[in-house]
């Protein structure tokens, strides 16, 4: 537990103090947002506001970790360090599209099928490494088995789990970008989605087939270690929407946006808790499910549409709502995701006892 309080403490600290400085030097240096032609006059306001911010939670939640493990005096377990691999990774690919967005002044950054194979071959990498490193249990970080609050008997070859993998990533990233178009809406549920898998990495460690082999126990390799980063996440989501919430000092870009769906998705894989992360994402799977539905529709009705613009947010906006209002309804949604599905996953476990 010392090593989690420390993640979040350090990754809070590091990041609210982290983006002050960033901000000022992204400022200088004059890199700021694109803003979309056709979104409303308030967005047209952000133009310029500093971008990349990404990079401050990705270095925030680094730090939160470490110092975690240095206090301790314990070396990094593989499952976190592949975790953090992946945010790092997806994090460069978001990297590259933000300063491609800044240095030509556009809005779009990557072209489509460069960020596409951008997240394929760091999604690939992982998933390659995750069915490897195998500990004295024989628990490798992710397992081929389908899973939802454990491990299901579906198991599939190592081809379809890299797919599978795969499609969880490139998913769970996309879908944390669509959801980054309000000040502070992806971050802030970004942070209660980290706080829910530092919870069931907690809960995984007490109940663990290794100190408490009953029915009931997890075969997880490392959830306190996975606990600890996703604290350290958590915290360096908190201090970033220190200047992030309205009206926001500092965006994050596709650097945070990617990072922050990759790390989410790579918990979801090591903790065995795949498609659970459906539900602790809820509001992530509404805003995604919002432009399915538009484009789908569009393609249907030749050229009608369901929703007034998407991804969700915008939607809303253009309806009227003013955008403080949108992220805070926004994040009860969120919140009751969030409870929603840890609720699940502790009645799983009474149930099954």
């Amino acid at each position: 537990m010392t090593a989690v309080l420390t993640a979040v403490v350090v990754g809070l600290l590091v990041s609210i103090l982290g983006t002050r400085a960033a901000i000022w030097a992204l400022v200088r240096h004059g890199y700021g947002q694109p803003i979309r032609d056709e979104l409303s006059k308030n967005h047209q306001t952000k133009r310029g506001t500093p971008t990349m911010g990404g990079m401050v939670i990705i270095l925030a939640a680094l730090a939160g970790y470490a110092v975690a493990h240095l206090i301790r005096g314990t070396e990094p377990s593989a499952s976190a360090l592949l975790v953090l691999g992946l945010m790092v990774g997806l994090g460069l690919v978001g990297f590259l599209d933000d300063y491609i967005k800044i240095f030509k002044q556009r809005s779009l950054g990557l072209r489509s099928r460069a960020k596409m194979a951008g997240q394929v071959v760091v999604a690939l990498a992982f998933a390659l490494l995750a069915i490897r490193f195998e500990d004295d249990q024989s628990l490798t970080p992710a397992s081929q088995a389908v899973s939802f609050l454990r491990d299901t008997p579906i198991v599939l070859p190592a081809a379809l789990f890299v797919v599978w993998a795969l499609l969880i990533i490139s998913g769970t990233s996309n879908a944390v970008n669509l959801t980054d178009g309000l000040d502070g809406l992806a971050t802030g549920a970004s942070a209660m989605v980290f706080g829910a898998y530092t919870l069931i990495g907690i809960w995984q460690f007490n109940q663990s087939c290794q100190s408490a082999p009953e029915p009931t126990c997890y075969d997880v390799r490392d959830p306190l270690d996975l606990a600890v980063v996703a604290a350290a996440l958590a915290g360096a989501c908190i201090g970033f929407l220190w200047w992030n919430a309205h009206p926001a000092r500092i965006i994050m870009g596709d650097t945070g946006a990617l990072a922050l769906g990759g790390a989410m998705a790579g918990l979801a894989i090591t903790t065995r808790t795949e498609l659970l992360l459906i539900i602790l994402g809820g509001l992530f799977a509404i805003i995604t499910m919002s432009v399915v539905l538009q484009v789908g529709y569009f393609k249907l009705t030749g050229g009608r549409r369901l929703f007034r613009m998407t991804p969700l947010h915008h939607h809303f906006e253009l309806k009227g709502w003013s955008e403080v209002t949108i992220v805070i309804r926004f994040w009860i949604i969120a919140g009751i995701c969030v409870t929603a599905g840890l609720g699940i996953f502790y009645a799983q476990w009474v149930v099954g006892a």
